[in-house]
């Protein structure tokens, strides 16, 4: 998609578990809009965290979701996707990017949503993303969260 919006969510707290948090908001909103949604994780470790904070983020709301690679029929019926490794192509509209780099395939989704954590390194790591992305034709826009 040559339309590929990305956003980079600037996170104003220091809180680690923020990132996360702020992804399970993002896949809910998405989700909700009745968009198919791939979380790009740092690690397998972070999957796993991921995963468990989706069942437990908000007391109002439930995010489906599992863990890819997931069995065919159950990937088809789950809106959101969590993987620290390649993700299908069948959930392009809407990519979270927790890892440290810039996705090789960025422009096949709608929409990319980076979140920054507070501290020095996550900052300098985006910088290298945002790059990566003004490289790859994209136009990134960011937001103070």
């Amino acid at each position: 998609m040559a339309d590929t919006k990305v956003d980079f969510y600037l996170l104003g707290a220091a809180d680690p578990r923020a990132r996360l948090t702020t992804a399970c908001r993002i896949a809910e909103k998405a989700c909700d809009q009745g968009l198919r949604v791939a979380v790009r994780t740092a690690s397998p470790s972070e999957t796993a965290e991921l995963d468990d904070l989706m069942w437990t983020f908000s007391d109002r709301s439930f995010v489906p979701h599992a863990v890819w690679p997931a069995e065919p029929a159950v990937a088809d019926e789950t809106p959101v996707l969590l993987a620290s490794g390649a993700l299908p192509a069948s959930h392009r509209d809407v990519l979270i990017n927790l890892a440290a780099d810039t996705p090789a395939d960025a422009a096949v989704f709608g929409r990319i949503c980076e979140i920054v954590g507070a501290d020095a390194d996550a900052k300098q790591r985006a910088r290298l993303r945002w790059r990566g992305y003004r490289e790859a034709g994209l136009s990134p826009a960011s937001h103070d969260v």
